[in-house]
């Protein structure tokens, strides 16, 4: 029974060495061997980007604004005098010319006032022409000459003024337009002190494009610069800037621009909807790959391009003109190494091989 014992504990001591030799001693096997090499080897082969080489050239931009489009000049035509409206001479759409009658108010004693500023008139003028040869005859005092002279000068300027108070009871056109809206009936009331509106004019040729322009973006804009406009209708246009606001909205800090565009037809209403581009000053920029922008660590826009010791380093750049498959970007110095396949995957720093990206498809395929 002893020796039964022994040689059980013999045999657990023998079994536990073989297998405690297996997990403490190394086995030199040929796998084990071909495993620490290829490991090794990829330890040692930095990752494969592709790239494509930056060439900076001059590159136009433009600057698109959402707007609207605004009538030149417009106004209401009000009365001066007061009266009753007699006559009205245009309806809502009327083309007028400057100096058209649009209203007529009654007459008001207007007549007869002008017809007593000339009996006035006339009898100064009498006067006048009588009592000079007196003065001349030494029979009356020179200083009585200036008092006719006088009397004759206030008769003429009360006559002018009856004239013109005859003359604004019949309202007119200041200017070339077109009628939009005539807020009042014949036999209408009107009180000048009121401010009583008779018409409202507008001129829409030319008519205006008006937009906002950000702090950032007003030194590329000039007066005179040539602007496409695009109606939401799908009507184009070419107009010119006319006008760049010296001061900023306080509400949005944006500036205020006029486009000046030609509208002979007046076919191109007030208050359309408008979207209007402005071209800026070309300035240097590379084509990328749309895929070939990402995002730094902080979230900036840019590009990751290989530097010096074929490292990674990351670019920020300003997106100038932006197409279907590439984007203008500036930032970039030109003979830049920009990876355009494979950014994702690699972090700023690491050292990468570097591909010609076209070569690598064409080698592909």
């Amino acid at each position: 029974m002893k020796a039964n014992r022994i040689v059980a504990i013999g045999i657990v001591v023998v079994a536990t060495g073989w297998i405690v030799s297996g997990h403490l001693l190394p086995h030199d096997s040929a796998e084990s061997r071909a495993a620490v090499r290829t490991n090794a080897t990829e330890t040692l082969k930095p990752f494969r980007v592709g790239i494509a080489v930056a060439q900076l050239e001059p590159r136009s931009r433009q600057l698109v604004l959402s707007g609207r489009t605004e009538a030149d000049r417009k106004m209401m035509v009000t009365a001066r005098v007061d009266g009753t409206i007699s006559e009205l001479k245009v309806r809502r759409g009327a083309v007028v010319k400057e100096g058209d009658v649009i209203a007529v108010l009654s007459d008001e004693a207007r007549e007869a006032r002008v017809a007593q500023a000339k009996a006035m008139l006339q009898q100064r003028k009498t006067e006048l022409v009588a009592k000079m040869k007196l003065v001349e005859q030494s029979a009356l005092p020179r200083l009585e000459a200036v008092n006719l002279e006088t009397q004759f000068r206030a008769a003429e300027a009360g006559l002018a003024a009856a004239e013109a108070e005859k003359e604004r009871s019949v309202i007119r056109a200041p200017w070339a337009g077109i009628i939009n809206d005539v807020p009042v009936e014949v036999g209408q009331a009107v009180l000048s002190f009121m401010g009583k509106d008779l018409a409202q004019i507008v001129s829409i040729d030319p008519i205006l494009a008006v937009v906002e322009v950000a702090e950032r973006n007003l030194h590329g804009v000039h007066v005179g610069d040539t602007a496409e406009v695009r109606l939401v209708t799908g009507t184009k246009a070419t107009g010119k800037v006319r006008f760049i606001s010296k001061s900023a909205s306080q509400a949005t800090r944006t500036y205020r621009v006029d486009v000046e565009i030609p509208n002979p037809n007046s076919t191109i209403p007030d208050g359309i909807t408008a979207e209007v581009a402005i071209p800026l000053s070309a300035v240097p920029a590379v084509s990328v790959p749309r895929s070939a922008l990402t995002f730094s660590s902080t979230g900036e826009l840019g590009v990751r391009v290989v530097g010096a010791g074929d490292k990674v380093v990351f670019v920020p750049v300003g997106v100038v003109d932006d197409q279907q498959q590439f984007m203008f970007v500036s930032g970039v110095t030109d003979g830049a190494r920009v990876i355009v396949q494979g950014q994702d995957f690699v972090r700023e720093g690491q050292v990468v091989e570097a591909v010609d990206a076209q070569q690598a498809k064409t080698a592909e395929r």
